[in-house]
């Protein structure tokens, strides 16, 4: 087995959406000092562990950026960014908070994986599709190891399509806990195309 493609799935740390109680989503919200100490500890771990990236992947929303930019410097690893690891479009739900969007745009009973969520955000199928579209894009840069620093939905569809589970449709489905900075492993072999879960931290 060679020419190995060693994928990091890492969520970002704290926001301030998290302190605001409001729907994040494509709102652009910041890290905190708290999140900011969070990747910081994260990066001293993979110094630690001697981890290595032959390059970074982030979103373009900052929270992100932020925290890529952080373990980059602690590396010493380039980092790029692509719109493809944004955040699920929650349309009209973007920094409103929880309250309001109870009121304004109940939680319906049952939303097929077609519909728009809220009217005009994306679909579970858009984002599942966007996902893979972004795996395919780091695998098609061949060997090496890369970290993708991303949000939590975005990283559970991304990573359904790699172990071949369904969209997260009606939020029922396969899940996966990635809390603040917690990051997935893996490795992939594309002549056998087999991949290999190594370590999944959920916080």
């Amino acid at each position: 087995m060679e020419n190995k493609i060693h994928i990091t799935f890492l969520r970002h740390a704290r926001s301030r959406a998290d302190d605001e109680n409001v729907h994040e989503g494509r709102y652009d919200s910041p890290l905190t000092d708290v999140g900011r100490a969070q990747v910081q500890a994260r990066a001293q771990e993979f110094v630690e562990r001697k981890f290595q990236f032959d390059r970074i992947l982030a979103s373009t929303l900052q929270r992100a950026h932020e925290t890529a930019k952080i373990i980059g410097q602690a590396l010493s690893t380039p980092v790029e960014t692509d719109p493809d690891w944004m955040e699920l479009d929650n349309g009209p739900l973007a920094g409103m908070s929880r309250e309001a969007a109870l009121e304004q745009y109940p939680v319906p009973g049952f939303r097929n994986p077609y519909e728009p969520f809220c009217g005009t955000g994306e679909s579970d199928w858009e984002i599942y599709c966007r996902s893979a579209r972004a795996v395919e894009k780091i695998i098609r840069r061949g060997a090496g190891s890369y970290l993708v620093v991303a949000h939590g939905g975005i990283l559970n569809s991304a990573l359904r399509t790699i172990v071949g589970a369904q969209p997260f449709v009606n939020r029922q489905g396969v899940a996966f806990a990635f809390g603040d900075t917690g990051y997935a492993r893996f490795t992939y072999y594309p002549s056998e195309h087999i991949w290999v879960l190594r370590e999944f931290k959920t916080e």
